[in-house]
């Protein structure tokens, strides 16, 4: 087991190596500067999302999951965050072009930088992970992990960091964060 557990750990540093770092800096731009972030994303793409968007919370930012009971409408001065590996699944393309059209930033997390997607996105996160759907002008990586695995992991990874970066210019800490948590449970 411990073979495995190295194989998937190379293959997250190798992965998460290849992203510039300014790329994750301007997204940590676009998400500090907006009024309210709204997440999105499908499968476990959406679940790390909602992780993302537990971490913003915890911040102090107005963060609402797409598709829950409570969200409202987002307006021009908000943010779409959205994670899709292909950058082409249908319902997210649907709601990042109706985000568009009420002048809404969108910053997606993806493998393919010229996916639909990728195409109206203010700014893109591409990781280089392979994405079970392959595109034209794809990464040619491999992976010995099923499916998107590779890029979910990597994305949550690059997501943690990204509030980590917050944390230090926004001077927020973990105490404060740990105030907002959750305490119903």
């Amino acid at each position: 087991m411990n073979d495995v557990v190295e194989q998937v750990l190379s293959e997250l540093t190798a992965c998460i190596q290849q992203l510039p770092a300014e790329s994750l800096a301007q997204a940590g731009r676009l998400v500090e500067s907006a009024s309210r972030v709204f997440v999105a994303g499908a499968g476990r793409s959406g679940l790390c999302m909602k992780a993302f968007g537990m971490r913003l919370m915890h911040m102090g930012k107005t963060v609402h999951v797409i598709g829950e009971t409570t969200t409202p409408a987002i307006t021009a001065g908000d943010l779409l965050v959205v994670g899709s590996g292909s950058g082409q699944t249908s319902s997210l393309l649907a709601m990042a072009r109706h985000a568009q059209k009420r002048g809404v930033k969108i910053l997606l997390f993806t493998t393919d930088a010229g996916s639909s997607l990728a195409e109206i996105a203010d700014h893109r996160v591409v990781i280089s992970a392979p994405s079970y759907q392959a595109y034209p002008g794809g990464h040619n990586l491999t992976s010995v992990q099923p499916l998107g695995t590779l890029f979910e992991q990597s994305m949550l990874i690059l997501c943690d960091s990204l509030i980590l970066g917050l944390m230090q210019s926004t001077g927020v800490n973990a105490v404060q964060m740990f105030e907002r948590h959750a305490n119903l449970e």
